[in-house]
């Protein structure tokens, strides 16, 4: 195999916070650094179990950054994403590290007028109330994305 593997990172902050859901989709748990993402908003969306983040002054989103993510696997992460989101680049604040900021990729909701989006999102909530179930879908995308085309 020749040339380089382009190395990304990705800022977080929905259901990907969870190690299970990562695991599943990239069959590993890559590094990771608890982040701030400044000038958004996490909104929960009418009859959706996952969070959209859209620019909101004043506001702040937390999650996590993932780091080491190779094309492939920042390919995977798009397919998972969706077309309701597009991946965009944006600097996060490294909590960990007094707030160092980084240059990284997140998928923010690409429809900015939508009127399913209200509140806030939030995490342990998810975890507790659909968690479960969203590991049940997130592994039949998977094992879905791992078929060879031929075979479909």
């Amino acid at each position: 195999m020749s040339g380089t593997v382009a190395i990304h990172s990705v800022f977080v902050y929905g259901s990907l916070m969870a190690d299970d859901v990562v695991r599943l989709l990239l069959n590993r748990i890559p590094q990771t650094a608890s982040a701030t993402l400044p000038d958004f908003h996490r909104f929960s969306i009418k009859g959706r179990v996952y969070p959209a983040i859209l620019p909101a002054k004043a506001d702040k989103v937390t999650g996590k950054v993932l780091f080491g993510i190779t094309d492939h696997e920042l390919n995977v992460l798009d397919e998972f994403e969706d077309i309701e989101y597009e991946r965009e680049n944006v600097q996060v604040l490294l909590t960990d590290s007094s707030d160092e900021k980084l240059q990284t990729k997140t998928y923010v909701w690409a429809k900015k007028d939508d009127p399913d989006l209200y509140g806030t999102w939030d995490f342990e909530e998810w975890k507790q109330l659909h968690m479960e179930s969203f590991l049940k879908m997130t592994k039949e995308f998977a094992e879905e994305l791992n078929v060879p085309e031929s075979e479909i």
